[in-house]
């Protein structure tokens, strides 16, 4: 590409960010991604720039200066303890860090330094990442508007922490093999408890009952009058839903007649205070639900609620 149609790029992102999100952003390019870093805080902090800077296109003898006079900490990944030791080695500026010897860099420190060293030399070392495809874990954790004494309340919560857990799981196409439970009474109490208990299910699963009864091995492990101030579960070793199907023994009936689905499909047509399984008793409103009457507008991420602008 260009050097003329980099800069386009570089201003059409900035100028799409600003008209779409209303963010302020700076654009930096480069060979490499250490170097992309330094391009975008070019960008940022001189003005002749307007916020894009193409490092290719700046002048080497003025690139040599400047990074002759930044210190090595503004290296993406360079900071702390790892400042100090190359510090140690004489190296104090980027300058510095991009003429050493990438094999020494190695022996001294590991490889990733290694690399930073050949990125700021322009040899491309660190790939892009693709996409993730799902989650690694889901965890559903509140703290409580009044505190939780009982397993009967306790065991309401677990059970609609599930249920908002199996609607996540089949948002994401996922399903999940080990769920964690946990409470915990405020870090301020006299009384401390803090139990947990970790359930490998027998096969993956997005089965809202399933999780729920799981959840619920947490119960015997509370002690009753004991003042919780949160409560959780945490969803690990998730695996994509549209897996080999399970032998029939380690099937779950629910999640065939697809319970979890109908239930998110009914949550985002009437709320989620109209519909819940099992213990998750949700009329009254629980007491022990966090109270969001001071929420914030959540503008950029629900249409609901779009800041309006009215000219007069």
């Amino acid at each position: 590409m260009a050097a003329g149609d980099l800069t386009a790029l570089g201003r059409d992102i900035r100028n799409t960010l600003w008209k779409l999100v209303g963010v302020p952003v700076c654009v930096g390019i480069a060979t490499t991604k250490t170097l992309a870093k330094l391009a975008n805080k070019t960008a940022k902090k001189i003005p002749v720039f307007d916020g894009v800077c193409i490092w290719e296109q700046t002048s080497p003898r003025w690139r040599s200066k400047l990074l002759a006079q930044l210190p090595v900490a503004e290296v993406w990944g360079i900071a702390g303890r790892l400042e100090k030791r190359l510090a140690a080695l004489g190296i104090l500026s980027i300058a510095d860090l991009a003429a050493a010897d990438p094999v020494m860099i190695r022996d001294r420190f590991n490889v990733v330094v290694m690399r930073t060293v050949l990125e700021l030399k322009g040899v491309p070392c660190i790939p892009f990442e693709e996409a993730r495809q799902g989650k690694e874990q889901l965890i559903f954790s509140r703290s409580f508007s009044a505190p939780v004494t009982t397993r009967t309340e306790m065991r309401q919560v677990l059970t609609a922490y599930a249920q908002q857990g199996a609607a996540r799981l089949e948002r994401h196409h996922q399903a999940a093999k080990l769920i964690t439970a946990f409470a915990g009474t405020s870090h301020y109490a006299q009384e401390h408890s803090f139990p947990t208990v970790l359930v490998p299910l027998p096969a993956p699963t997005t089965d809202p009952v399933v999780l729920a009864k799981a959840a619920q091995r947490l119960l015997p492990h509370l002690e009753e009058g004991t003042r919780y101030a949160r409560a959780g579960i945490m969803l690990t070793d998730l695996r994509p839903a549209t897996g080999q199907q399970a032998l029939e023994p380690f099937r779950y009936r629910h999640e065939e007649q697809g319970i979890a689905t109908l239930v998110e499909q009914v949550h985002r047509k009437v709320g989620k205070d109209l519909l819940g399984l099992g213990h998750a008793g949700i009329r009254p409103r629980p007491h022990w639900r966090m109270k969001r009457e001071m929420l914030s507008p959540r503008a950029t991420t629900h249409w609901d609620e779009l800041a309006s602008v009215r000219a007069d």
